[in-house]
């Protein structure tokens, strides 16, 4: 069982309904989500958009490879209605974005998964859920 930890950001329609709807099918797919945060309200990160964000993190434990888990949190994205992907440093409005953040202890850097995510450490919007569901010493900046 391995435990990963999930970053969800929504800037369209009924957005916290999107967070909660993503959750429940991570809840579904991926495994049993142990903690959650509180859902944060933020400015768009990237690109400009007259849509602020709602964003929170999840901690599942899985039974999913790291490359099996890429596929179902794409899987998901596609299931809620996500059209197109963010790609190379172009981003979009999206009804729900799930990035892999940690996975235990791993590192991995392949052409199409890169764990933990090279940017997070820059995210508020990322890092404040992230930082309310960690265990004390869980993550060190690489």
């Amino acid at each position: 069982m391995a435990t990963v930890y999930l970053s969800l950001g929504s800037n369209l329609g009924d957005k916290r309904r999107n967070i909660r709807r993503a959750i429940k099918k991570i809840g579904e797919q991926i495994g049993d989500v142990v903690r959650q945060s509180a859902l944060y309200d933020t400015e768009p990160w990237g690109f400009e958009s007259e849509n602020t964000f709602v964003n929170a993190a999840v901690c599942v434990e899985t039974t999913l490879e790291p490359h099996d888990l890429l596929a179902t949190t794409q899987a998901i994205e596609r299931e809620m209605g996500r059209k197109r992907k963010s790609k190379n440093g172009i981003y979009h409005d999206r009804v729900i974005d799930i990035d892999i953040l940690l996975y235990d202890d791993l590192t991995i850097d392949t052409p199409d998964l890169r764990i933990p995510h090279p940017l997070m450490y820059e995210r508020d919007f990322v890092m404040v859920p992230l930082k309310e569901i960690l265990d004390e010493g869980e993550v060190k900046r690489s």
